[in-house]
């Protein structure tokens, strides 16, 4: 990736040291650009002090193109205005424009005649991509977390080529992995009784309707949507939640349990009330009064469990309790403290865990989706078993390896469903094979081929069939789709209108999403959400539900962008979000009622844009207080693309209180800390950016003092341009840093559908991107388009 450097120096000292910057013939018409970089930079960048490790005075500005990295660092330097630094004599703005430009033009000519995509070599399936390609291979949906372990990432992101290594441990988990996918498509009559859990989190409460997958005037519980391998009988187990003595909550009153299968009830249970008449084993009859009650209170969940007749099939269950009082939706009280909550001996009983079990007795495969799609044909003899194997197994094979398929193949393939149904027949023939194509590196990797006859480091263009795996992971994460796939066969996915035909009905498809959970979660980083445990006692009121609302919050509002295909930039300002009950009261909007979310119009200017969202300030803050480093950090790598170096070792921590002994506030005490002189250049830049967000405490809330202290959340720029609070830098990031804006996310963007990190190399590429969105204000379907239509994109180099 295109690093960018920070040059923070004691320029007092500089210019006694500086040497004699490299002459030049003044009729050239880089002569100007030589003399603005003796006045300007030279000082400092120069052979003696190679400020930065960078030396400008012997640079050769009349041939930009032999060391073109170098010159891209200082287009990303004056682009960003950020040099030379505050308080130094600085070109006028004409001068960084014209110097800027003249660099790029003459970077980009030379990038256009001998164009370098870059190297993208073998790349894995990451974890998610893996499980998605199952789903749409075979109609099955699997837990990949279970299943196999994270994926590294570099670059901000998790399908990076490079690190994306497989390890014995690794193989033998993509072997358990298919071997366990194999038997749940195919189905088996024989399968043993098995048992999978599903846990509510701790501190969501459930005084609501949790999920729009549960009927309205239900609270709380939970949806499942559970595997059944075979027809056959299951069992449900439900267990409540408990407080810190192991009582269960909420049992002082009766209420109804409904457990429903694809919506229809199949069985209920009344929880808490009067002990007598209670069915579970525990509640022995010599127990009487006060011990009765402490037993029924510590085990009365022993008796929800029941067995159930369930069809083969992804199934949901859903677990609920009714809610006894409808009425219309209204204010809620104040959300319940995480102490409270675990203190607690009252209130309503809440789900804590639901664990399905089975079959116990079981009555057949069952016609499952994924069945019909594995079994395009049904032998009626033994003669006719191979030729539809044959044809089962090519189709199979096709989706999977995102090709055609040829004789190897299948005779690997046939080979493996021989041995298969020698054993036990047709249908374990069929898994056998099946196990293979999915732990095959023909499914596992995604490889590129070099043409014939084609000299090693030359470039050429990927195939048909490569450009549509390529396609299809940058966007929905996942093989192509027989459209796709039959396009590139033809040879006709490369036509341009074709291919912009095809990027525009996928941005339409449901797989899109793919883009806001990977994509803008990683980019964003919204993964983070599930990590962060905020400090129960300075954020008592942070909860589970408040997460959950943080997180929708952000993907609805990621994913309005791209189904209204708006611009990039409204990513910064725009005037509407996403929120619920929860939320609102959160964040202080009135009038919002229910746990649905909605769409809603912000008139609160500091709320505006994702900088005004609970998610992107929560994750950007330590488990007790803000960080003005973290979240300054946070805008320079995500919205400017400039990231600092990494901070020095033993960087001492804040002083929390002054000499005196009274608590400093955020700001005084990185006023302190800046005063370290190794420190304070890195924190000059990053500060005063996290210093425009310390209106928002550590999960969002807005607020006016810290430490009783009036909050300053002023700021200013490298250049001097100053800012206050959320909506000055909203402002400044709008009007002054656009382009810096749409030239990370475009960065991201391409680095996200190559699978590496972008290189100096890639800068005339993202330019041109740019150029190209521009005419449509930068919307995300121009950006996506052009990205598919570059040289990066469309190319490789011969390994």
């Amino acid at each position: 990736m295109i690093r960018m450097v920070f040059w923070f120096v004691a320029i007092a000292l500089v210019s006694r040291t500086a040497l004699p910057a490299m002459a030049q013939d003044s009729s050239a018409p880089s002569a100007p650009y030589r003399t603005l970089l003796n006045r300007y930079c030279v000082t400092c960048h120069n052979e003696r002090l190679r400020t930065a490790g960078l030396t400008l005075d012997t640079e050769n500005v009349a041939a930009v193109t032999e060391h073109a990295e170098v010159w891209e660092k200082v287009i990303r330097k004056l682009r960003a205005g950020a040099m030379p630094p505050e308080g130094m004599p600085r070109p006028e703005p004409t001068a960084y424009d014209a110097f800027a430009t003249y660099l790029e033009t003459e970077l980009d000519q030379a990038a256009e005649a001998n164009p370098d995509p870059g190297d993208t070599g073998i790349q894995r399936l990451n974890r998610t991509e893996y499980v998605n390609a199952v789903r749409d291979l075979l109609a099955v949906e699997i837990d990949g977390n279970s299943l196999l372990p994270a994926d590294d990432s570099r670059f901000g992101f998790d399908n990076i080529g490079d690190v994306l290594t497989v390890s014995p441990l690794l193989s033998e988990r993509y072997l358990s992995a298919a071997r366990k996918i194999s038997r749940l498509a195919v189905g088996n009559p024989a399968v043993g009784p098995g048992m999978e859990s599903y846990d509510v989190p701790k501190y969501r409460m459930q005084e609501s309707q949790m999920s729009p997958d549960l009927p309205f005037g239900t609270r709380g519980g939970i949806a499942i949507r559970h595997n059944f391998p075979v027809d056959g009988e299951y069992e449900v187990q439900i267990r409540l939640h408990r407080n810190h003595r192991e009582f269960i909550r909420g049992l002082a009153e009766p209420h109804q349990l409904d457990v429903r299968l694809d919506g229809s009830l199949i069985h209920q249970f009344t929880v808490g009330g009067d002990i007598q008449g209670k069915s579970a084993p525990v509640f022995s009859t010599a127990a009487q009064g006060d011990i009765a009650q402490e037993l029924y209170e510590r085990n009365a969940d022993d008796a929800l469990n029941f067995r159930f007749q369930a069809a083969a099939g992804r199934r949901l269950v859903g677990v609920a309790f009714l809610e006894e009082a409808l009425a219309d939706e209204g204010p809620l009280q104040q959300p319940m403290t995480q102490y409270d909550f675990t203190q607690y001996k009252g209130g309503k009983p809440a789900v804590a865990r639901v664990t399905i079990s089975g079959p116990y007795e079981a009555a057949g495969v069952g016609e499952t989706p994924s069945r019909q799609r594995i079994f395009l044909c049904a032998p009626a003899s033994t003669e006719e078993e191979e030729p539809c194997a044959i044809r089962i197994l090519s189709t199979l094979a096709r989706r999977a390896y995102r090709r055609p398929v040829n004789d190897a193949d299948m005779q690997t393939l046939l080979a493996l469903y021989r041995e298969g149904r020698g054993r036990a027949g047709f249908e374990a023939g069929i898994e056998a094979a099946l196990e293979r194509i999915l732990a095959g590196p023909e499914f596992l990797f995604r490889v590129e081929q070099n043409p014939p006859d084609v000299t090693p480091g030359t470039t050429h263009s990927v195939s048909d069939l490569e450009l549509a795996s390529r396609l299809s992971f940058f966007l929905w994460s996942t093989i192509p789709d027989e459209e796709l796939l039959s396009l590139a066969e033809n040879q006709r996915l490369r036509d341009p209108g074709v291919l912009d035909q095809q990027v525009r009905r996928m941005l339409a498809d449901p797989r899109a999403e793919a883009l806001v959970a990977n994509f803008a979660g990683q980019w964003l980083y919204l993964r983070n959400l599930r990590a962060v445990s905020p400090d129960p006692e300075v954020f008592p009121y942070f909860d589970d539900n408040l997460r959950e609302a943080f997180q929708q919050e952000t993907e609805m509002f990621f994913q309005s962008m791209l189904q209204e295909d708006r611009s990039v930039l409204d990513l910064l300002d725009a005037d509407y979000t996403f929120i619920n009950d929860r939320l609102a009261r959160h964040y202080g909007i009135p009038n919002v009622y229910g746990s649905h979310f909605r769409r809603v119009q912000l008139t609160d200017e500091q709320r505006k844009g994702l900088l005004g969202q609970g998610s992107i300030l929560t994750v950007t803050s330590y488990a007790n207080r803000t960080s003005p480093v973290t979240r300054g950090k946070w805008l320079l790598e995500n919205i400017l693309g400039t990231p600092p170096p990494p901070p020095p070792p033993d960087v001492p921590a804040l002083q929390e209180r002054s000499e005196s002994g009274k608590a400093l506030s955020i700001r005084e005490a990185m006023e302190q800390h800046r005063a370290n002189p190794v420190c304070a250049g890195c924190h000059k830049i990053m500060d005063p950016l996290g210093f425009a967000l310390e209106n928002f405490d550590g999960i969002g809330r807005w607020r006016a003092t810290d430490a009783n202290a009036p909050i300053d959340p002023s700021g200013a720029l490298p250049d001097g341009t100053p800012f206050e609070g959320p909506a000055g830098l909203r402002a400044i990031l709008r009007e002054k840093l656009s382009e810096q804006f749409v030239l990370t996310v475009t960065e991201r963007l391409l680095t996200y559908a190559l699978g590496r990190g972008v290189e100096y190399t890639d800068a005339p590429v993202i330019r041109k991107i740019m150029k190209e969105a521009e005419a449509s204000d930068y919307s995300w379907s121009s950006l996506i388009a052009s990205v598919t239509r570059s040289m990066p994109f469309q190319m490789r180099k011969a390994q």
